[in-house]
């Protein structure tokens, strides 16, 4: 059977027939459901900043279209 590594604690466990697979237990498979109902699973996010003339160009879309 072939073992795998743990992602949580990175203890060799065998994967088939491991009712937690791919964590070695539940103990590792609820650590890690807490990290990602806390967020802290993310990939990082390019920011996309706005110039002043970006803004004043959808300001103006937008008041052209209330004008309609």
């Amino acid at each position: 059977m072939p073992i795998v590594k743990c992602p949580n604690c990175g203890k060799g466990t065998e994967y088939e027939g491991n009712e937690f697979r791919p964590f070695c237990s539940e103990r590792c498979r609820l650590l890690d459901f807490g990290a990602w109902a806390d967020e802290q699973y993310s990939l990082p996010v390019e920011g996309s900043d706005l110039s002043e003339e970006d803004i004043e160009e959808i300001e103006r879309s937008l008041e052209e279209k209330t004008k309609e």
